[in-house]
């Protein structure tokens, strides 16, 4: 990390064409794991998460999940957080017009679909990401037709949509970054993220159940806390 970014920065002092110095820019940002704390139902885990060095928090819309809020909660708690954390809305085949109005209340940045949603319904007032869900190799075909900034990949569940807890073969993940930017999520926790980090080399990755306690929704800081520093630790700069 810190020979890349060195180059970075000596680029900066030459004189570069400005073609160059976005190339070298977004391959420095690009190598930057990103995080992601999701499930956050509550303000003082919301800032526990930041604190600890997530990038970002997101927000369960799904009325089934036992990590779900309403769009007045997150709303509260997205007013309470400082500048350059994003926030993420996670949605289950969900009306558009129903995202987009609950996006501009809440102050979301980011949609992420974790549903059915077609191509097409990607097509929405914020960033999506989309999430797909993992049993084998077949799975990764839908990703062709998708046009979104990144996928998130989760393991399936035939009665649940998200938050299982299980982890999948990470090297389905390893093959799906030919067709973009991974988040890794699925059964993560502070015993495995480094080596999953390590063995995959996502664009991101994101837990829920992993950091919690008995109670869903509820974070434990310690694991939060642990989960963050082993991650950053997998790059080298923990």
């Amino acid at each position: 990390m810190q020979g890349v970014t060195y180059c970075y920065i000596r680029s900066l002092n030459v004189h570069c064409t400005s073609i160059n110095f976005r190339f070298v820019g977004f391959s420095v940002f690009e190598n930057m794991l990103k995080i992601k704390i999701c499930g956050i139902t509550n303000i003082e885990d919301a800032a526990a998460a930041i604190e600890y060095g997530a990038d970002a928090i997101g927000f369960v819309f799904q009325p089934k999940s036992p990590r779900t809020v309403t769009p007045e909660t997150a709303k509260t708690i997205i007013s309470s957080i400082p500048p350059f954390i994003t926030t993420v809305g996670v949605f289950v085949d969900e009306d558009k017009a129903q995202i987009e109005k609950i996006v501009r209340h809440t102050g979301l940045n980011v949609i992420q679909l974790h549903g059915s949603e077609s191509p097409e319904a990607c097509n929405l007032c914020r960033k999506v990401i989309k999430a797909i869900r993992v049993k084998d190799l077949t799975d990764l075909e839908p990703l062709r037709t998708y046009n979104v900034p990144a996928f998130l990949l989760d393991t399936y569940s035939p009665s649940s949509i998200g938050g299982t807890g299980r982890i999948f073969n990470w090297d389905i993940a390893v093959e799906a970054k030919k067709f973009g930017r991974i988040i890794l999520a699925g059964g993560l926790t502070p015993q495995n993220v480094e080596e999953a980090i390590k063995w995959v080399q996502p664009f991101g990755i994101d837990v829920a159940t992993g950091v919690e306690g008995r109670q869903k929704g509820k974070k434990d800081h310690r694991k939060m806390k642990l989960f963050i520093e082993n991650a950053r630790k997998a790059l080298g700069y923990a």
